[in-house]
């Protein structure tokens, strides 16, 4: 399953763990993603996303339908027909 959100493109990065020591290890830093439906009432239907945390704050704010337009504005792509 892969651990990317579908509206922002936030992804896995690389980074470490730093013991007591001072001793490095490789490890990944995952984002705080969730499985979601969204009601968009300008098209009346349902859609099921996998976003990330910081995302959903975004659409409390603007709106799924707003938010969807900034990010193909920009050139993401999100897979939602608007």
């Amino acid at each position: 399953m892969s651990k990317v959100c579908q509206l922002t493109g936030k992804r896995p990065v690389a980074g470490n763990s730093v013991s007591f020591s001072n001793k490095k290890t490789k490890r990944r830093f995952l984002p705080n993603l969730h499985t979601k439906r969204f009601f968009i009432p300008e098209k009346d239907e349902w859609i099921t996303l996998k976003v990330s945390a910081s995302a959903m704050r975004t659409i409390d704010k603007i709106g799924i339908y707003e938010f969807i337009k900034r990010q193909q504005k920009k050139g993401f792509d999100v897979g939602v027909e608007l």
